[in-house]
């Protein structure tokens, strides 16, 4: 160990000290999907606009009027609010054994043995933290959230409107957002990388596309000001959001 007449360096002993106990800045206060969209909900008063579409919400029901939002399914359906998963929960998920192989403890009550989301969730607490970090959720309609699916983000040609007014492309199992909101998702995505490293949520190709969308969609007011919120309620910063 290095020291300087008799002492450790202050330097030196802040790095060892880092290497020992590495921290990331994730969530570790809520612990459940559940809590997580109530406390979302809270995160937005006073901007209460569904994410993809732009609509108006007041509470569980989406408004079409002031959006030109025009349904293609179910319009109940259409009026439903949900959270949405920026990085979906499926794609972080995979990379839990409990996701993909199950566990001993995951058995119903009929003895049937089951993987995926439940068994991830009955077993590992990371992955619950995980679903419920807040920067990784956004209010949307629940036929456009069901729609996006689990897909990844990025550019489809053309500009079909499946939706009325509402700027979102659908296509070859790619979502294309409006571009106002490419840098929120861009910083989410980097963020959640960055929380919790290991985790396959950022390939190489798609770092490339979303440093370009944090570029030329920078930070507004708006997304500060929910950083701001969340961290009360979460208790970490995302450091992309400045």
């Amino acid at each position: 160990m290095f020291r300087v007449r008799g002492s450790v360096l202050p330097g030196v002993l802040s790095v060892l000290f880092f290497l020992s106990h590495p921290v990331f800045a994730q969530n570790t206060r809520i612990e459940s999907f559940a809590k997580a969209k109530k406390l979302a909900a809270s995160a937005y008063e006073g901007h209460q606009t569904t994410f993809y579409c732009g609509c108006a919400y007041r509470e569980k029901t989406v408004d079409f009027a002031g959006c030109g939002y025009v349904p293609k399914g179910n319009p109940d359906t259409a009026r439903r609010l949900e959270w949405e998963h920026v990085v979906p929960a499926e794609n972080f998920g995979r990379s839990f054994a409990e996701w993909r192989d199950g566990h001993p403890a995951c058995v119903t009550k009929k003895g049937e043995a089951f993987k995926g989301r439940n068994c991830a969730r009955k077993m590992s607490r990371e992955f619950r933290r995980m679903e419920a970090d807040l920067y990784n959720l956004m209010p949307e309609s629940a036929e456009t959230n069901r729609r996006r699916s689990n897909f990844g983000y990025g550019m489809v040609v053309g500009e079909a409107r499946e939706y009325g007014a509402c700027d979102i492309e659908i296509a070859d199992k790619t979502c294309e957002p409006r571009p106002e909101i490419r840098g929120d998702i861009a910083r989410i995505f980097l963020y959640m990388d960055q929380a919790y490293p290991g985790r396959g949520i950022l390939s190489r190709q798609s770092r490339q596309l979303f440093s370009v969308w944090s570029r030329e969609d920078p930070v507004d007011a708006w997304e500060r000001e929910r950083a701001r919120r969340i961290e009360d309620l979460q208790g970490n910063a995302n450091a992309f959001v400045r």
